[in-house]
């Protein structure tokens, strides 16, 4: 996925000067591309995360749209009151990209774990959160942050990512994206997935207990845009929502409470990963086995 990310910045800032890829001495076999091309529009301010949330606030002052590359848990809860106080209350045009949402970084333990970050981001009541599900939707993302710049927070897959929708989609805040329909239209049963849990999904649908259920995306999603949950979740009869993710303060939290005074609510249910992950160290394919799986629908 970040590739995919760093491809289409490339595309975007040939025609636009005003695009900034600020990063913090990381990002290494990902962004030279883009600071070879481009020198002018890089700027690596080091190992001083907070500083580069000011700075990027800076640049977005003067008139650019500026992306903030970094990994895990590093643009997000190290940098909360900077991100609070310089981007999300001036809502400046700011994009947050975070590489290994979830246990992408598994091997490297906890402080990498980015399993809380849905439930930071999503408290600033200007961000926009885009967490893309396949290389399809991150291009679909990165050209609606284009299109409408603001505070936002991009949240990538650490994995190479697949193609599992069939085109580009057309995406929008707080809307859900079909991927995979129910043949048995008389069923209204579907997971709601964002960001990583797209493939996740289309592994559970082969389980004969899921094989009537659809499949949708909600790639971009934040607080402004909850009040739309309430009609799409009433054309259900079940939802399950996906996400690597804890479930308090995640999607499964926020679709809950969107729809906490209806009588829908009990028609939402969920599968995230698991609090005992807390201190876990392994590969993401083992975290979610043990901590997601294991543990799904309960």
């Amino acid at each position: 996925m970040r590739k995919i990310f760093i491809d289409e910045l490339i595309l975007a800032a040939k025609k636009n000067k005003n695009i900034i890829l600020v990063v913090n001495d990381l990002g290494y076999n990902v962004v030279e591309s883009f600071a070879k091309k481009f020198p002018k529009q890089f700027y690596n301010v080091g190992v001083a995360e907070q500083n580069m949330m000011g700075i990027a606030a800076g640049l977005a002052i003067e008139g650019h749209h500026v992306f903030v590359y970094s990994i895990g848990n590093f643009p997000t809860f190290r940098c909360a009151e900077q991100i609070r106080n310089d981007i999300d209350y001036h809502n400046l045009p700011v994009t947050i990209v975070n590489v290994g949402g979830g246990v992408g970084y598994g091997n490297l333990g906890y402080s990498h774990h980015s399993i809380q970050d849905y439930g930071l981001m999503r408290l600033f009541p200007n961000i926009l959160i885009s967490s893309p599900g396949d290389n399809l939707e991150i291009k679909a993302c990165i050209k609606y942050l284009l299109k409408n710049p603001q505070p936002s927070y991009l949240r990538l897959s650490k994995t190479k990512g697949l193609n599992l929708h069939k085109t580009i989609p057309t995406v929008r805040p707080g809307s859900w994206t079909q991927v995979v329909k129910n043949k048995k239209t008389s069923l209204k049963k579907t997971f709601l997935t964002t960001g990583n849990t797209l493939h996740l999904a289309k592994k559970i649908i082969l389980d004969k207990k899921f094989k009537d259920y659809s499949i949708y995306s909600i790639p971009l999603w934040g607080m402004k845009y909850k009040k739309l949950q309430i009609k799409l979740v009433k054309n259900w009869d079940k939802v399950i929502v996906l996400e690597d993710h804890l479930e308090d303060g995640g999607l499964a939290s926020w679709i809950k409470e969107s729809n906490n005074k209806i009588s829908t609510l009990s028609n939402i249910s969920s599968s995230s990963i698991n609090r005992n992950v807390v201190g876990k160290v392994g590969s993401e394919e083992y975290l979610l086995n043990k901590f997601f799986f294991k543990n799904f629908g309960k």
